[in-house]
Formats: C-alpha cells, structure tokens, sequence
C-alpha cells in the first residue's frame, strides 16, 4: 500500500489547495447569518477554504468584509449558520461549548489586537493559567521557558498595568504558543502598537510558528506584513475573492526565509 506523502511534501502544482483530508483548517459552504433590526445581515457567504499543516495564510479585505467573524469560526467561538468546519482533524459541529472549550484548549492558540490579558495575575500567571488547566503539572515551568522565549524573562512577577503594550503582547505571544498549539490565529496582532514595537512582535510570531511547525493564520490591514505569509486570502462582502493559489500569485522569499505568495 502507497505511503501518504509527508506533510511538508510539495504537491503537484505548488498553487493547489490543500486536500481537506490532509488540511488544518477546511471550511466547506461557510454562511454565517445575523438578524438585525433591518432583518438578516449576512456576514459570510458561502466559504470554501483549506490551510495545510505549517502553512501560513494572511486574511486580508476592507472592515466589514468577515475576516474576524471567519477566525471566531475557526477557533470555535462562533457557530456558524450552516456549514462545515473542521480544525485539526475535529469536526466543531459535533462539539458542545465544553468540547469546544477543551478542543481550543489542546489544538488553538489566540493573539487578540487588545491582548485580553488578566489584569490581576501576573505575566507568569497569565501564560501558565491555560497549562494549568489542562492539567500540566509543569505550567509554572513551561510558562517560564515561554517568557524568556520572547525576552521577558526578567517581567515574570510584572502586572499588565506594569507592562508596555509591545510587552504586554509579548506575553500574549508567550501564552498562545506555550500549549504547543497546532494553529494559531491572530487578528490585528499589531494594531495597537507603534511601528518599530510592531515589527519586532511581527518577528517574534513569524518565529515562534516556524520553530513550532504550526500552522499560522494571520488577519491584518498591513499590506507588507500579509505578504510575508505563504498565502494571502482575499475577503469581500462575506466572499472569498481570492484564495492565493490562482495564477495571479508570485512565489518569493520572505524575510523570514520561508516563502511567499505576492497576490497581483
């Protein structure tokens, strides 16, 4: 019997999707729908999208086109209206909000622009709780690993009150990775942070994913940022109008030594 090839095996056709069987992330005929005053607003309409195991995908389109209730989706907290979605091999449908609860807590880690950050615990404390919960009797340990992973080995016992933005994001960093996630999702990582404190955050999860061999889905309004990923997915009025593997992308080298699609 044939051997399936290896994850990271090019397909024929570098500009293929992803099988879904094979995919991190597969939505199928994604509708989200929400009633309002003025009656039903569809906010998604119709998606189809694969993301392979270690790839990494920018989500790019105006506000308002979906591209955060697309994410809330994929890390099952929002249901859609109909659809399917499945995230490492798990179908969110059949999970009920614990099984949902526990799913993130084993395969997703989250990157907010606002950090959500607990604002009585420590950053320790903060990257450990997840771990905890699960039940790691090394959380406090791992958690320590994590912070001196992204410089702040030396704010361990600091308060977010007590912390720069572009720290406090670091230890949001620190505790969306220190699960060892299988995808992480981060929707406007940089958005409340100055240029320079932006670019060194860029930096940091471009290398934590790629140490990590997670699969990293990135929602941002940064033209140059968005093209440092793999693939840039192209969002408009609930639709998916480019998913990056059409003719029209380019690959390159991105900074990062990885490659990337520039979408023409």
């Amino acid at each position: 019997m044939s051997q399936p090839a290896p994850a990271d095996a090019a397909a024929p056709g570098d500009t293929d999707r992803p099988a879904a069987s094979a995919a991190m992330v597969a939505l199928t005929d994604l509708h989200l729908e929400l009633e309002s005053a003025a009656g039903t607003v569809n906010i998604l309409r119709g998606i189809d999208l694969a993301i392979g195991r270690g790839e990494t995908v920018s989500v790019v389109g105006p506000s308002g086109s979906g591209k955060s209730s697309m994410m809330m989706i994929i890390a099952g907290l929002e249901r859609p209206t109909r659809g399917r979605v499945t995230v490492a091999g798990t179908d969110l449908g059949a999970l009920d909000e614990d099984g949902l609860a526990l799913f993130r807590r084993q395969h997703v880690g989250i990157v907010f622009q606002n950090f959500h950050l607990i604002p009585t615990m420590t950053a320790l404390e903060n990257v450990a709780i997840p771990m905890e919960f699960a039940g790691r009797a090394d959380a406090f340990d791992a958690a320590r690993a994590m912070l001196a992973s992204v410089g702040l080995d030396h704010r361990e016992t600091h308060y977010p009150s007590q912390l720069s933005g572009g720290e406090q994001q670091r230890v949001a960093l620190a505790r969306a990775f220190a699960g060892e996630p299988d995808l992480i999702l981060a929707d406007e990582p940089t958005g409340n942070l100055d240029a320079a404190t932006g670019h060194t955050i860029v930096e940091l999860m471009f290398r934590l994913a790629r140490e990590r061999g997670a699969s990293f889905m990135l929602i941002t309004h940064d033209a140059a940022l968005a093209a440092r990923c793999t693939r840039q997915i192209r969002l408009q009025d609930g639709r998916i109008v480019d998913d990056g593997t059409g003719p029209a992308g380019t690959a390159e080298t991105g900074t990062d030594g990885a490659p990337r699609r520039a979408v023409g």
